[in-house]
């Protein structure tokens, strides 16, 4: 059995260790969204494999309740138009699950042109199947995700159609692949245009509208569209933290992000260290393990391994609905808890990890310098001493930092951030909350200078940015639903009162009889008495 190293003697003894454009193209080819503004799909890429029959039948019944709850009918967004050409409503950033919701949310709405972007090909949208390397899903499997309360769109209602109830009430919880799977499904079945391999490069202002220049297999594209959904997932705040010291003093072929691709297959034989006690650290651990790593070891800073995850506390329908609608220091006051309490990794993660004997976990041992040893191999500095490492897996989470957002170069000048419009109390400081953006009820940026770039307004957050303004629906399944709600009533609120004199217009101007009444015949009088 192995130890912990790098704790006190009674941790030691208590080691866990335990065995167990013309050229650019939407999936699926020519596409036409609701109001029939065209969208050129020219060398899609190869769609998904066809549904089973049990699939088409489950969205054929999924098309059959939408239709059930089609009330009001009417189209109501008006198309824009900027020099001939329409204006698209809605671009959405990010194919991957917050990405699909928003979308099946703004359907819902009646909200026609929609287009969503993705920077990889079509399936590998998200991390599911990329840098997501538990075995399942964290969340219980009922939570209602992206199917928005429509029943036939629900995971349960895909699992049971292809696998029946019985495996449905067996399954303890979903696996990653099989997520993915779904959401691919839902894509298809709710027919969202989708351009994949499209990298959003630029957003900017444009009189009123958003200039998007995306780059694509087949060169650069610009959009105009009057909002942007960003749903880019954890680095949508910023981008993965990494040491400036590893950066600076590791051979980049020597050291990896645990959320970037790495060839675990070539770390076969290998001694992997890994930095962080999160569940990303522990997954990536195990994954290395599992690859064939001679020896991982796992360092962290903290003398033990958190127990409490106090996230727990914020899932209840109240705080989803209106967490946002809390004043600031109540709010600041939040997120000072969740960033001061780090979360324990899950407990079948952390036995997937534990049951190899080749595991050693470092206590108290945060790396204070990294360097090469005359023979090559990586040098770890800790205050529990130096240890060697062939390769080295950084589970380090993600920073807020918009400046690493190329994407908001334009507008980032004018981007108000929580440290712009609040001050905390003495003793309350969190530079960390302060370098978040500042957001508005619907997910938007808000403006530092109000006036001076009102565009930027028109950018909505639905990503890790959004967690000290909006709390835990803007990232994560389980509060998905509430802000899928929330991100398309502002998105709708904005373009109702764009257009509110016009529909006051139109209804001052109406005028189409409901009927055409016509008097009904007098009464015959009735026969007299012979």
């Amino acid at each position: 059995m192995g130890r912990p190293v790098g704790a006190s003697p009674d941790r030691r003894a208590g080691a866990c260790r335990r065995r167990t454009s013309s050229g650019n193209r939407l999936c699926g080819g020519s596409e036409r969204t609701e109001s029939g503004l065209n969208i050129d799909l020219q060398d899609a890429p190869a769609s998904a494999p066809a549904s089973s029959p049990a699939l088409e039948g489950l969205a054929q019944q999924a098309r059959h309740e939408l239709a059930l709850f089609d009330y009001p009918p009417r189209e109501w967004v008006p198309p824009r138009f900027r020099d001939g050409d329409q204006v698209l409503d809605v671009v959405i950033v990010g194919g991957g699950q917050n990405g699909v919701a928003a979308a099946a949310g703004l359907q819902q709405a009646r909200v026609p042109n929609v287009l969503m972007l993705d920077e990889n090909p079509e399936g590998r949208e998200g991390p599911w199947v990329t840098y997501a390397r538990m075995i399942t899903l964290r969340t219980i499997k009922t939570l209602p995700g992206p199917a928005l309360k429509v029943p036939a769109l629900a995971f349960q209602s895909w699992y049971e159609a292809q696998h029946g109830a019985a495996a449905w009430d067996a399954l303890v919880r979903i696996p990653k692949q099989m997520w993915m799977a779904y959401l691919g499904w839902l894509r298809r079945t709710l027919s969202i245009p989708t351009l994949s391999e499209a990298r959003l490069e630029l957003i900017e202002p444009a009189e009123g509208l958003l200039r998007l220049t995306v780059r694509t297999h087949a060169g650069t594209r610009q959009f105009l569209t009057r909002k942007v959904v960003l749903a880019t997932g954890s680095t949508g705040a910023g981008g993965r933290n990494i040491p400036a010291f590893v950066e600076q003093k590791l051979p980049r072929d020597r050291w990896a992000h645990s959320a970037e691709a790495i060839d675990f297959r070539a770390l076969a034989g290998k001694d992997v260290a890994v930095l962080g006690a999160g569940a990303s650290a522990f997954d990536n651990a195990a994954t290395a393990l599992e690859a064939g790593a001679a020896r991982v070891d796992l360092y962290m800073r903290r003398a033990a391994l958190p127990e409490m995850n106090s996230a727990r506390f914020m899932e209840f329908e109240g705080l989803y609905r209106h967490f946002a609608d809390m004043d600031n220091l109540t709010r600041w006051r939040f997120m000072r808890k969740i960033f001061a309490s780090p979360m324990p990794p899950p407990p079948d993660t952390f036995l997937r990890a534990t049951a190899f004997p080749n595991f050693h976990l470092h206590f108290a041992s945060a790396w204070d310098d990294v360097g090469l040893r005359a023979d090559g191999r990586i040098e770890l500095s800790t205050p529990s001493g130096t240890y060697p490492a062939d390769f080295a897996i950084l589970g380090t989470g993600f920073a807020a930092d918009l400046s690493r957002r190329g994407e908001l170069a334009a507008v980032l000048p004018h981007v108000a951030l929580w440290g712009d419009r609040f001050a905390p109390p003495p003793g309350e400081a969190s530079p960390a909350i302060g370098r978040f953006p500042f957001l508005g009820p619907g997910f938007e940026l808000t403006e530092r200078a109000p006036g001076v770039c009102p565009e930027l307004t028109g950018i909505h957050m639905f990503n890790g940015a959004a967690l000290p303004s909006m709390g835990p629906i803007g990232l994560g399944i389980n509060g998905m639903a509430h802000g899928t709600e929330r991100l398309v009533r502002g998105i709708t609120r904005d373009f109702y009162l764009q257009d509110a004199e016009r529909f006051c217009a139109e209804f001052l101007a109406y005028d189409v009889p409901e009927a055409r009444l016509v008097p009904a015949p007098s009464a015959m009088p009735s026969p007299s008495p012979t």
